[in-house]
């Protein structure tokens, strides 16, 4: 079943080129005399790298040939990550580049789908939103409300997120996966 530029959304994935992709972002335009374009900012799934491209509104892609296995992250060795199957418990290792962002959100013990092309892993998908500790942050001061201004607050990850000014070190906090995005203070 083909895919056309009118069903893109975000997070969709498409084969262009002999290659998965999955949108990040698309806006479809229209100049004067023109014909419909739709620029898009895809993410290689077998390399991570970011690129843009147009495509003629109403332009044809394929499915790519994905499969998912839900699987449970173990531990990181290096800049090499293991997977186990939940099934079987076979152990699959990505690295650092086939997860782009997704490393900054992996708590150990944590179950994400593993993304297979052709058989062979290339990246993971991860819960839509995840609850971490922030373990480094400057103190909150009194009187800041929701409503305030932002801080850097670094997660047990190891990533660096924007929070709210009332958020302190050893607060549990929800974080958008997809945007890397505070949501809220979670319980």
């Amino acid at each position: 079943m083909s895919i056309s530029t009118s069903d893109f959304r975000r997070g969709l994935k498409i084969e262009w080129d002999g290659k998965p992709y999955e949108i990040i972002e698309f806006q479809h335009s229209k100049v004067a005399k023109g014909q419909a374009t739709v620029r898009t900012k895809l993410r290689d799934l077998i390399t991570g790298r970011v690129l843009e491209a147009n495509f003629r509104s109403g332009e044809k892609f394929e499915r790519p040939d994905l499969e998912e296995k839900e699987m449970q992250y173990l531990y990181a060795e290096g800049d090499r990550y293991v997977f186990m199957d939940l099934e079987d418990y076979d152990q699959v290792y990505l690295d650092k580049e086939q997860l782009g962002d997704a490393w900054k959100y992996l708590q150990e013990n944590i179950n994400v789908k593993v993304l297979y092309y052709k058989g062979k892993p290339i990246g993971i998908d991860l819960p839509i939103t995840v609850v971490l500790k922030v373990v480094e942050t400057e103190p909150g001061v009194r009187g800041d409300t929701v409503s305030g201004g932002s801080k850097p607050a670094k997660l047990e990850t190891g990533a660096v997120i924007k929070v709210p000014l009332f958020i302190n070190e050893g607060d549990l906090i929800k974080v958008d996966t997809r945007t890397g995005a505070y949501v809220e203070r979670a319980e």
